[in-house]
């Protein structure tokens, strides 16, 4: 397959009722041809992990070809300015995930989570938070050092009530919480902390937190 042969039968599996129905959970990129998940991963599997696609999809701004990007690129040919550059780009939280699911596994991700946590633009923070969720679970011969050193950028970002940096910073400290009983230690104080700095953002980041980290399933698997 080419990347026009690709594009073009994105274009054909487009749907108006299905890109209704993603924005009403808060999909709003422009250009969304309304194409599932499912679809998608399947046109990937396909076209194979290539660098040069993963460009010329992203480049055509589509929507659904953006996520595309993201699950065939080739993380060791990711290159720190190609991040900062499809990062302006982002402008909807699903490219967001979908694209951070590569973004973590290049050799720049904690460098870039730490950078962007403090990012003005709602979707490249919500970035650093993804990557941090994912770090957690994805990365799972990394010391806890290295994920646990993540605790403060939360702490401190905790208080940004915009509602897709919030959800992210929330399952970032989640995910944390939920690698092993020292981090669930270690993320219980956070939140605990998190919750007595007030703020209504930080009030319920914290509370959701707490209330699955302290939950007896969560509890019963870090035991067993």
């Amino acid at each position: 397959m080419t990347a026009e042969e690709v594009l073009a039968e994105l274009r054909s599996h487009a749907s108006k009722k299905h890109a209704a129905g993603q924005a009403h959970f808060g999909i709003v990129g422009a250009n969304a041809l309304g194409i599932s998940v499912p679809t998608l991963r399947a046109i990937a599997k396909r076209a194979g992990r290539d660098h040069a696609f993963a460009e010329q999809f992203w480049q055509s701004g589509i929507h659904e070809a953006r996520i595309l990007a993201g699950m065939v690129d080739e993380p060791a040919k990711v290159t720190k300015r190609q991040m900062d550059r499809w990062a302006k780009d982002f402008d909807s939280w699903d490219v967001v995930d979908g694209v951070c699911d590569l973004f973590v596994a290049t050799p720049y991700a904690y460098e870039k989570a730490h950078v962007w946590s403090s990012h003005k633009q709602e979707y490249v923070k919500r970035a650093a938070f993804t990557m941090i969720a994912y770090f957690a679970y994805k990365h799972k011969a990394a010391p806890d050092a290295d994920i646990l050193q993540f605790l403060p950028v939360i702490r401190r970002e905790a208080g940004d009530d915009r509602n897709f940096v919030k959800k992210a910073v929330n399952w970032a400290l989640r995910n944390i919480g939920k690698r092993n009983r020292r981090c669930n230690a270690a993320a219980i104080k956070c939140a605990e902390q998190i919750r007595a700095d007030g703020g209504r953002s930080a009030r319920w980041i914290a509370a959701d937190a707490l209330r699955e980290l302290r939950s007896d399933a969560v509890q019963a698997r870090l035991k067993s």
